[in-house]
């Protein structure tokens, strides 16, 4: 059986301040274990995907910069007969934030949202619906804070008028600002449904965003076992088990409540951990075998 472990073409931006090269040491040790494994990028227009039979979507960084391709690229797969994992389906709903309004019919804690459609324009009303002084606008395809802007009472008219511009290329969404993300945002690692690990991402003094190329730092604290199980009560909703998935979320009152779903290319914080990478190798075995 032959795998492919797939990526993008290497930005050092995206990669900065991360001391692992993640993909490198998990194809690594995926050989070591006897799994035919090689690296591929998703829009190599010289791979052969006919010769894989299982894709691991695993870190196509730049997909949402590139979203109609990179799903009809999943399509070709499909046609092919590769095995992707995670599954196709899975993905194509992750891609697009409006999926956090599914969460919410679902009844599960969600930090709020209301969506902006392509070619409308944004207004003062949302401070109201969120009794919230301060706002967070993003695109609905986006990745690593890419566009995202607050904007509060004092400064919404500069601010609108930058928003306004950005809606004429797609659909945003607003949500209130969650103070306690200056705490950190809790990222939760499932494999095959599995709790594994977890980190804790924290903005630098003055920022709000954690990813570590905007200067954010990253620990790994004990979690509580109640957040742990909450945050595995979001994959339980999804229509099929998935290889990976982290629950990204802050806590509030001590509960966990949900930021992003990542089921399509997070970084999974494995640092090299040979207990990590075992437990992602349990969960492919499962998977493909």
């Amino acid at each position: 059986m032959k795998i492919t472990v797939v990526g993008y073409k290497k930005e050092a931006r995206l990669s900065q301040g991360v001391a692992n090269d993640e993909d490198t040491e998990l194809i690594s040790f995926l050989k070591d274990k006897g799994l035919d494994v090689v690296p591929s990028i998703w829009n190599d227009k010289n791979a052969d995907w006919s010769s894989f039979d299982v894709a691991i979507i695993k870190s196509p960084w730049d997909y949402h910069n590139h979203l109609n391709e990179f799903l009809s690229w999943l399509d070709q797969l499909e046609k092919l007969g590769v095995k992707v994992l995670n599954p196709v389906e899975i993905i194509k709903w992750n891609s697009d934030k409006h999926y956090l309004g599914d969460l919410v019919k679902k009844e599960l804690p969600v930090i709020p949202a209301e969506y902006l459609k392509k070619g409308s324009s944004f207004d003062k009303r949302f401070f109201d619906y969120f009794n919230a002084d301060k706002l967070v606008v993003k695109p609905c395809v986006s990745a690593g804070a890419q566009n995202t802007i607050t904007v509060d009472r004092n400064n919404f008219n500069e601010r609108s008028k930058e928003i306004d511009k950005l809606l004429e290329e797609q659909d945003y969404m607003v949500q209130p600002f969650v103070e306690e993300i200056k705490n950190g945002e809790w990222s939760f690692l499932f494999f095959n449904g599995k709790y594994s690990h977890c980190s804790l991402k924290t903005p630098k003094e003055g920022d709000f965003r954690v990813q570590h190329y905007h200067g954010g730092s990253i620990s790994y604290p004990t979690p509580d076992p109640l957040h742990i199980e909450q945050a595995g009560t979001y994959l339980k909703s999804l229509p099929q088990p998935t290889l990976y998935a982290r629950v990204d979320g802050v806590l509030i009152d001590n509960s966990f409540k949900l930021m992003e779903l990542e089921l399509i290319e997070p970084y999974l914080f494995l640092n090299g951990d040979t207990l990590l990478l075992e437990n992602y190798y349990q969960a492919l075995l499962a998977f493909i075998s």
